[in-house]
């Protein structure tokens, strides 16, 4: 007698979901054996500054943030004689201006720039790449480092970077960034979340077989961005100046990408506090997904997402298979938390951060939906808000 349709279909959903879980297992795996093969960079102990830096701050509404975010890096031991900070305002509404005015008067080494005085004829919607441009056109720095006007950077950031490119010959340096100062558990799901992505980050970029990277924590040679022809051709988003670049750099200089691993290099922000601003925030970054010219990439995030997909709807399916039913269920869940558990707690080790492992279990669940949810919602919405701007 034949098997029923929906058997069959049940068998056939059953399949494919254990193959993305077994892709899902293999897939971590190879990130956690990069980030283990990863040497860990320390300057040479004779090492002496010589590297001319220019730091790049976009800033819009940060009034809440920027100074804490310009003291850090003021505080950096690295000459100053060595080094700039260029601080973008991007047409902010609250005192950020001001503050950094204030700051400037009294170092030389900080300036103000505007992005009202930058022609914005095309693609007027990218404001942060805009923001950017700007401050490298009146930068004097070799090196150029951007960060976020809401992060708190710490004192070793320059000189672990700049050793770095000297020593490795890069042209374009990523380094991890972290969230901290938690209060919910849905900020410390964001924290743990982003431990593992600069695993992720950090093993994809040394085994040269994806490059990702945050905007927070990025340094690149001036002439470099120049011979890529910067933003263009990636302009059309709002978001990408941070992977969009990279990915632009490592087809034009392959082999020359670096990956700081080092704790101290940690760039320090606040994960979103409510689920509106982190969805916002998270479509935000997903949007220039679909610009990625690594396929591969593409294809991974798009695998993943089937797989967290696959159990939820093996949930769903529960009261209709029985046994059968719960079987599946449980080997897809349990494969993901504990491949999932395995890498954080080596990214958590690392990190110094082992407290965000007690939220594992809810941690995990928050993902589940994130991934499902968020990736859906990339591909359907075409516009979101970010900083009292409507972009797309």
């Amino acid at each position: 007698m034949f098997a029923s349709f929906p058997t069959v279909l049940f068998a056939s959903f059953g399949l494919v979901s254990l193959l993305l879980a077994l892709y899902y297992a293999w897939l971590m795996q190879r990130y956690y054996r990069h980030w283990q093969a990863l040497p860990e960079w320390n300057p040479p102990s004779s090492y002496t500054a010589r590297t001319s830096i220019t730091v790049i701050v976009p800033a819009r509404n940060e009034a809440a943030n920027i100074e804490a975010c310009l003291h850090s890096i003021l505080n950096q031991a690295y000459p100053t004689s060595h080094y700039e900070i260029l601080v973008v305002d991007d047409h902010s509404t609250d005192a950020t201006p001001q503050l950094v005015a204030q700051l400037a008067r009294l170092h030389p080494h900080l300036r103000l720039l505007h992005l009202r005085d930058a022609p914005l004829a095309e693609n007027e919607g990218a404001y942060k790449k805009k923001a950017i441009e700007w401050a490298i056109q009146h930068s004097r720095g070799e090196l150029l480092v951007t960060t976020d006007a809401d992060c708190r950077v710490p004192p070793r950031w320059l000189p672990l970077l700049a050793s770095y490119y000297e020593r490795e010959d890069a042209v374009f340096i990523a380094a991890p960034v972290n969230f901290d100062r938690e209060r919910t558990a849905f900020e410390r799901f964001q924290s743990l979340d982003f431990v593992g992505m600069m695993g992720i980050t950090g093993a994809g970029i040394y085994g040269a077989f994806q490059h990702m990277c945050n905007g927070a924590n990025l340094a690149y040679r001036k002439p470099a961005f120049y011979a890529v022809g910067g933003f263009s051709g990636i302009d059309q988003r709002a978001s990408g100046d941070d992977m969009l670049l990279l990915q632009k750099m490592a087809r034009r200089f392959p082999g020359r990408i670096g990956f700081v691993k080092n704790p101290a290099a940690t760039v320090r922000t606040t994960a979103m506090p409510t689920i509106r601003s982190f969805v916002q925030q998270r479509l935000r970054w997903a949007s220039k997904s679909r610009d990625y010219p690594e396929w591969r990439v593409t294809l991974r995030l798009a695998l993943v997402f089937f797989y967290c997909w696959s159990i939820l709807l093996a949930a769903l399916l529960l009261p209709f298979f029985g046994g059968p039913g719960v079987l599946l269920f449980l080997l897809l869940l349990g494969t993901k938390m504990v491949v999932d558990y395995a890498f954080l707690r080596t990214m958590s080790r690392y990190f110094g951060r082992l407290d965000l492992l007690r939220s594992f279990v809810v941690s995990a669940w928050y993902h589940l939906w994130y991934i499902a949810v968020v990736g859906l919602l990339a591909n359907v919405v075409q516009r979101y808000e970010w900083k009292g701007r409507v972009v797309r």
